[in-house]
């Protein structure tokens, strides 16, 4: 484990959504000491643990200026957690957070990080 942040799930910009990505966004508050970018984690909400990818960071690519924050992206979840409050275990760092030149240009990365993502869970690490 890298790191654990707990917090309360809020209403984003929606933008993930429309991409296929919808995200868990957890705003930072204070120091968080882990570099931002893109992590194989684990989320746990609820009594429910599921694995994740996750950016921290300030979302430069549709970023609003608004701060820091975990953006969790569940996979194989469904489901409302807006108010919900979850613990986000950081646990292998994938990539730096970058801006992209288009949205179209992020959708494709995040579709490879969720691969990358996917088979970190499947090699039961």
């Amino acid at each position: 484990m890298l790191h654990e942040i707990t917090g309360t799930v809020v209403r984003g910009n929606r933008i993930g959504r429309t991409l296929g990505f919808p995200t868990a966004n957890i705003p930072l508050a204070g120091e968080v000491s882990v570099r931002d970018g893109v992590y194989a984690a684990q989320v746990r909400v609820e009594g429910l643990s599921c694995p994740a990818m996750v950016n921290i960071g300030t979302r430069p690519t549709v970023g609003d200026g608004a701060g820091r924050f975990a953006e969790a992206h569940l996979l194989g979840f469904e489901g409302d957690l807006y108010g919900k409050s979850v613990t986000v275990i950081l646990l292998e760092y994938l990539r730096a957070e970058r801006r992209f030149a288009s949205l179209e240009a992020l959708r494709c990365q995040l579709a490879e990080d969720r691969c990358t993502v996917t088979e970190y869970f499947e090699n039961g690490r």
